[in-house]
């Protein structure tokens, strides 16, 4: 079944006046959607200001942002949409809400997307060609979050990507707490971290950051800085993470995401890895919770803390960093130094990963079981 939506622009006469070919900067794209909601952001142009030095003149655009919430959808739906409504096809694009209930479906994860931009378009594609229902980033989408520049070239590599299905990052550390990355995303709850669900899977995504980089470096590097670095922000965190947890006990499968790793195999981080396991402590194991998925660390990374599987996927574009599984001794199953992504096929039964790399080629394949509970999905 297809619908269309048409949406009226409020901003038909700045459109016929622009001197720019495509009036949007940024989209149209999908964020925050359920079976019967959406939400459509897009970034047009402001204006731009010249700054000029005996290096040169650089120029820095200012955008304005809008988004529009689309409610009362009909689950597994296609909608297409129209948010200039002026005759081109910059303002369209489509999306198709989720399924009602427990259905099969395929997510893809990759992080660390920031400084090759070749690499981040490749990963891109590949993606793409596995027609996931919705995408969600490790962190560190660019290299600087209070670039424009970096936005704008993020956005160019992903605008018809993102024209069709939602896009779910989680905070890295490059992203600064900065406006733009709330500004241009849509997110649940606080977006720092909050839930979302498809069908009966809870997806947490957590911020791993907080203030840390908002602070002097100087700050940073002193023991009286990781003395305080668990501030109420970390607490309270943990405390919404429980609830959440225990809320939803009986989820088929609950995936989460954070930045930072709470393991490393990097050596310069493998310290302040052990900071946020201590912290975390045994939370994932004792909920049961099916997978945690980082990036941080630019390689691929699969391990197993406590009992849960986790993955540290940070082979989006930014420069790869060695490691050694000798750091995590009796955890480390599978360390690979390459660019790649992750599909996730979730099904009735058990939820298939596959780290894939840049070439397309197969890293390895291994599965997660059903989580036990009192519920029983239908075979459909």
């Amino acid at each position: 079944m297809k619908r269309c939506i048409s949406i009226l622009s409020l901003l038909l006469a700045f459109v016929a006046s622009s001197s720019f070919a495509n009036p949007i900067a940024f989209g149209p794209y999908v964020q925050n959607m359920t079976d019967d909601q959406a939400t459509v952001c897009w970034t047009t142009y402001k204006t731009s200001v010249d700054i000029s030095s005996e290096k040169g003149t650089e120029t820095k655009r200012l955008y304005d942002q809008h988004e529009i919430t689309f409610s009362r959808l009909e689950a597994d739906t296609e909608y297409h949409y129209d948010v200039l409504k002026d005759g081109t096809d910059f303002g369209k694009g489509s999306f198709r809400t989720f399924k009602e209930g427990i259905a099969p479906f395929k997510f893809v994860v990759y992080g660390d997307t920031r400084s090759d931009h070749n690499i981040h378009r490749k990963i891109v594609e590949l993606s793409e060609k596995e027609d996931p229902r919705l995408v969600i980033n490790s962190g560190d989408l660019v290299s600087s979050g209070t670039n424009i520049h970096d936005w704008e070239k993020f956005f160019e590599i992903n605008r018809e990507f993102m024209k069709t299905r939602p896009y779910y990052p989680v905070l890295g550390n490059h992203e600064k707490n900065a406006d733009y990355y709330f500004d241009f995303f849509s997110l649940p709850g606080n977006e720092r971290y909050y839930e979302f669900y498809v069908g009966d899977v809870l997806f947490l995504m957590l911020d791993s950051e907080g203030s840390r980089f908002t602070m002097p470096e100087y700050a940073q590097n002193t023991d009286k800085f990781w003395g305080n670095y668990w501030t109420p922000y970390f607490i309270k965190q943990k405390e919404w993470v429980q609830e959440m947890l225990t809320r939803h006990r009986d989820a088929g499968y609950i995936f989460v995401f954070f930045h930072s790793p709470i393991i490393s195999i990097k050596e310069t981080r493998v310290e302040d890895a052990k900071i946020r396991r201590k912290f975390w402590g045994d939370i994932f194991e004792k909920n049961n919770v099916s997978a945690v998925i980082s990036g941080h660390d630019h390689h691929y990374h699969r391990y197993e803390a406590d009992g849960v599987p986790m993955i540290t996927s940070g082979g989006g574009g930014a420069g790869l960093y060695d490691g050694d599984p000798k750091f995590a001794p009796g955890e480390s199953i599978l360390y690979k130094k390459v660019n790649h992504f992750i599909t996730v096929d979730v099904g009735l039964k058990e939820a298939t990963l596959k780290a894939i790399d840049v070439e397309g080629n197969e890293i390895e394949t291994f599965s997660i079981p059903r989580r036990k509970t009192d519920y029983k999905p239908s075979a459909k």
